[in-house]
This record gives C-alpha cells, sequence and structure tokens, in this order.
C-alpha cells in the first residue's frame, strides 16, 4: 500500500477546477511510479480545499483514506474517511504522525503548515510532487 500524503490550501480561495486537475494529475504520475500497488490518501481530515478534493477523487479512485489532524479539525467540516488519527490540540501538533505515515506527498498549493511538511518530507527522503496554484483576491 502506498500512502500518499497530501498537502495544500485547506482554506483560501482558488480555483477549484485547476486544483482538482493538479491532484488528478499528481495521482496519475504516483500510480504511473507505483504500478501494481494499492493506494491510499492521507491529509488533514477537513471538508475543505484541497483534502477534500484529494479525499473525494481517492474514493472514485477505490482508493482508501486516512485523516491525521489536530483536535481543531473538529471545528470545521470533516470528511468521511476510512480512518482517523488525532494528535494534539493544536494545527500542527500532527506533522510528525502525518510525515511517519505517508511514502509520497502531494502538495497542491498552501500555507506555511504545507510549505514546512513539504520541506520536511524532503529533508526525510519522501518522494515530493509540488504544484503551485495561486490564491484568489
Amino acid at each position: 500500500m502506498i500512502r500518499i500524503g497530501v498537502v495544500g490550501y485547506s482554506g483560501g480561495k482558488f480555483d477549484e477546477d485547476i486544483g482538482k486537475a493538479l491532484v488528478m494529475q499528481a495521482f496519475k504520475i504516483v500510480e504511473q511510479a507505483y504500478p501494481d500497488e494499492e493506494f491510499s490518501v492521507v491529509s488533514g481530515y477537513t471538508d475543505m480545499g484541497i483534502p477534500a478534493i484529494a479525499y473525494r477523487v481517492a474514493d472514485k479512485l477505490g482508493w482508501k483514506t486516512v485523516g491525521i489532524a489536530c483536535k481543531k479539525a473538529y471545528e470545521n467540516p470533516c470528511y468521511d474517511v476510512d480512518q482517523v488519527k488525532i494528535v494534539g490540540e493544536d494545527w500542527g501538533d500532527e506533522s510528525p504522525t502525518f510525515l511517519s505515515n505517508i511514502d509520497v506527498l502531494v502538495r497542491v498549493g498552501g500555507g506555511k503548515q504545507s510549505m514546512e511538511e513539504t520541506e520536511e518530507a524532503k529533508d526525510k527522503g519522501i518522494p515530493v510532487y509540488e504544484y503551485d496554484l495561486p490564491e484568489k483576491e
């Protein structure tokens, strides 16, 4: 099982069609890199932004979904994932657990935490696929 970590905008405004196209492109590249494997998507559990798009694409592909987040995630709509791991009280507390539960990282846009997790993934030798996505005004 290849666990694809997905980070990116959870809030903010961005072109959702472009975001979905980038997520789908990344998943296709990962599938090609790991033929004959099964996949799961691991993200921040919220049903917002890039994580929501990634979870919906995963469901359509028949992949498992995992949410790893801090307790503050419950203040937002959460996606109906297959497995949930709640770690810590505040945003970012879950980052070490998230990074230890992925094999590949996909970043589509994102803010400070997404960028920090992407750099940590690179430092750990986790393959990273990055896509910039401008925020709308």
